[in-house]
């Protein structure tokens, strides 16, 4: 009977998430609005926090479903990274992307921690968190705008590849570092040792097995058995990942990347995307429904600050880093206002991180997932603004020489 009433449990709290997510989305849709917007707005209608009462009736299995969703958001953004890919990118993009994330990372700690007085695991996670740039925004925005094929396109799509890496990266010591709880130098050093050796015994190890193994699997075209082995492999290494103390999305993400040294990775896209999109929204969901939303008098003037502080930020090393590798002035100041806006799907898959390991503050998963509403919603305006202005400066240069 108890067990009866738990499945009945589940079923109603998937019922309420996947009904009142799609009419949030179809919002979103309608005034043309990201549909990340729609499932954290969705979330928060639904969660705890939000009076009269919670209409999920069992966090644990919304969080587990949360946890599959990052899993599988990850290994698909990983699988749009193949290696000869990220050699294509070239060391140009690498220095940029390096110099924009640590460089924002440290700006926006400093700031948390010295300014806001925020503790020390809520600064690391928000200056993290701030140091994101969305790949799939960026990318729709510059489709729309036609100017896809420009060189300052290519750039800030580079970076964005390359700064999806580090932070991910970034992401796995940090919380390898809060879960051992020990903030000396000798740890640090070895939860970072443990993070790059897992990530490059995946990449050198894994690439001359997997993209081998899946191909074999592939020849016999049966979907079925494909899919269930490219899963396999994603929460394989997310279990891994787990077991070393660093966070699941790591072990994802590099899964995604060695399937896409395969010869059959469109079709397992394919396959794996329909399920990604389940469970990727039910993460979004769950960050919504985790958001307490009666702490925003504490958060929204906190959020507003490092939003600023992540533009301008961004804006600034990753118009200098342009400048010293070579390219021209207009073309880094493209770059500069297309990568300044930060935010995305990564961005909440951090706030989660932070609070799974249970040193961060209430407040820091709604002002992280306030932060990126806002900024998610103000990218596509940055781009079109970063390619206004630039032109409009630099002709006025011209004419007056």
């Amino acid at each position: 009977m108890v067990v009866g009433i738990e499945i009945g449990q589940i079923i109603q709290d998937f019922s309420v998430i996947m009904i009142v997510a799609s009419a949030m989305t179809f919002i979103s849709f309608k005034f043309k609005q990201p549909l990340v917007i729609g499932y954290i707005i969705a979330g928060i209608i639904i969660g705890p926090h939000t009076p009269p009462f919670s209409l999920i009736l069992n966090l644990d299995v919304l969080n587990l479903f949360a946890e599959m969703g990052i899993i599988l958001l990850l290994f698909i953004v990983g699988m749009e990274f193949p290696i000869e890919k990220l050699r294509r990118i070239g060391k140009k993009a690498l220095t940029i992307a390096l110099s924009e994330a640590f460089g924002t990372f440290i700006i926006g700690f400093a700031v948390s921690f010295f300014i806001l007085n925020f503790p020390f695991f809520d600064s690391a996670f928000a200056a993290l968190a701030i140091s994101v740039t969305s790949t799939v925004i960026i990318m729709k925005v510059l489709e729309e705008l036609d100017i896809i094929k420009e060189e300052a396109s290519y750039i800030i799509l580079g970076v964005a590849i390359m700064e999806d890496i580090i932070i991910i990266s970034m992401l796995a010591v940090l919380q390898s570092v809060s879960t051992s709880g020990d903030l000396s130098i000798v740890d640090i050093l070895i939860s970072i040792g443990i993070t790059l050796a897992f990530i490059f015994g995946v990449l050198l190890l894994g690439s001359k097995i997997i993209p081998k193994l899946i191909n074999f699997i592939g020849k016999f075209h049966q979907h079925e058995v494909l899919l269930l082995v490219v899963l396999g492999l994603a929460f394989g290494l997310s279990f891994i990942s787990y077991q070393i103390g660093i966070s699941v999305a790591t072990g994802a993400f590099f899964a995604g990347v060695l399937v896409a040294e395969s010869k059959v990775h469109a079709v397992t896209r394919i396959l794996a995307t329909p399920i990604r999109d389940m469970f990727g929204a039910i993460f979004f969901v769950s960050v919504g429904a985790l958001m307490d939303m009666s702490l925003l008098y504490v958060f929204i003037i906190p959020a507003v600050i490092l939003v600023v502080i992540s533009i301008a930020a961004k804006f600034l090393t990753v118009f200098l880093s342009s400048k010293s590798q070579g390219f021209r002035s207009i073309t880094s100041m493209k770059a500069a206002f297309g990568l300044s806006s930060s935010g995305g799907e990564l961005a909440l898959v951090i706030a989660k991180g932070g609070v799974d390991t249970g040193l961060t503050s209430a407040f820091l998963l709604p002002m992280i997932g306030a932060m990126t509403i806002i900024t998610t919603f103000i990218s596509p305006y940055m781009i079109k603004l970063g390619w206004r202005v630039p032109n409009k400066i630099f002709s006025k240069n011209d004419k007056n020489k």
